[in-house]
């Protein structure tokens, strides 16, 4: 039996009227929902924009950690290149160590660039900082699996010396004590190449076209995880995040995402200068085949089940608060999510 877990990402999506205190109230209302329907995971995002009410994902990740107790709750993504990764670690192992090994770090460069004038990095340097950032990030995490200091110098922060960075996270069964930690990509194959070569799992963001074009992606990721990890007892796991929403018939979920959708993909739009989304682009991409997950229980988990056939993956993450979707509709999915469709996607892969 392949097992495959269900779960939710949000930014903090600001709805109209409210402001940043009650969204993120919103927040933590649908971690504890996503809990109790049988969710396995929550991701929340980093922007710095004021459509968003998330700028700093590790706090909001330990109020909802507090707040549950089975449910794995992680970044989605923290922006690694404008972070210091001594910080995030501290951040990220002390939140694993007090929730019992429920804290999760996905690390990622961003969607958006917001975060580099904000705290002075230079766009110049995009690829440099991430990759001297990760590659930091995990000699801290090497050394606190083996109790030791780090020494340690690069470009973009001071140097460490004989540096004992704590805490440690916490002791889990098959990692020991290392973070759990993956990578996020948008399909940049030489995202999939790195993660592979480092061992570790990868989340691909899928934003549009068909999920099943990334399975090459995922091919390559686990061929070359499989030929170069650098940790040869690591498993190649690959999770699969974009837009979802469960409605009680195909009809009204499409009715209902559409508008709040439209507004998300408009503004992106005029930003950057893209098409003007429209409602053929977007029932197109809404179709069995397409990227989005929006339809009724069984629709979705159809969805899900034939994308793992293609992809392989292990989880897939949904968010359903675009724009700023109204509580209510947003609950009311995630309960369809937990209680009706992760059954069905149980049975099917149960049955395959």
């Amino acid at each position: 039996m392949t097992a495959m877990e269900l779960g939710i990402y949000t930014f903090g999506d600001v709805s109209d009227g409210d402001d940043a205190a009650t969204t993120l109230r919103n927040v933590l209302e649908r971690v504890r929902l996503a809990e109790e329907v049988g969710l396995d995971y929550v991701g929340l995002g980093e922007h710095h924009r004021a459509e968003y009410a998330i700028s700093s994902p590790a706090t909001v990740i330990s109020a909802a950690l507090a707040q549950t107790s089975r449910i794995r709750v992680g970044s989605a993504v923290t922006v690694l290149s404008t972070e210091d990764p001594v910080r995030v670690y501290q951040q990220f192992a002390t939140m694993d160590a007090f929730s019992g090994g429920r804290a999760e770090l996905l690390a990622g460069r961003g969607s958006f660039i917001e975060s580099y004038p904000l705290f002075g990095a230079d766009l110049e340097d995009y690829d440099e900082l991430y990759d001297e950032k990760i590659q930091l990030l995990l000699a801290l995490d090497d050394a606190g699996a083996h109790d030791e200091s780090i020494t340690w110098s690069g470009r973009f922060r001071p140097a460490l010396r004989d540096a004992v960075v704590l805490p440690r996270p916490a002791d889990v069964t098959g990692r020991g004590r290392h973070l759990n930690l993956a990578l996020a990509t948008g399909g940049n194959p030489q995202s999939s190449v790195r993660a592979a070569v480092l061992g570790l799992p990868i989340n691909y963001a899928i934003i549009g076209g068909r999920p099943s074009q990334f399975a090459p992606l995922a091919s390559l990721y686990r061929r070359e995880f499989r030929a170069r990890a650098a940790f040869p007892t690591a498993t190649p796991a690959v999770t699969l995040s974009g837009f979802g929403f469960v409605g009680a018939d195909a009809r009204s979920a499409r009715e209902a995402f559409y508008p709040y959708w439209h507004r998300s993909m408009s503004a992106i739009a005029r930003e950057r200068g893209f098409a003007a989304p429209n409602k053929i682009t977007f029932e197109a991409t809404a179709a069995p085949d397409g990227a989005y997950a929006v339809g009724s229980a069984q629709e979705v988990a159809d969805k899900v089940v034939r994308t793992h056939g293609a992809v392989g993956h292990t989880r897939q993450i949904f968010q359903m608060d675009v724009a700023g979707m109204p509580q209510v509709e947003q609950l009311r999915a995630i309960e369809r999510l937990g209680t009706e469709v992760k059954p069905l996607v149980d049975a099917a892969l149960a049955a395959a």
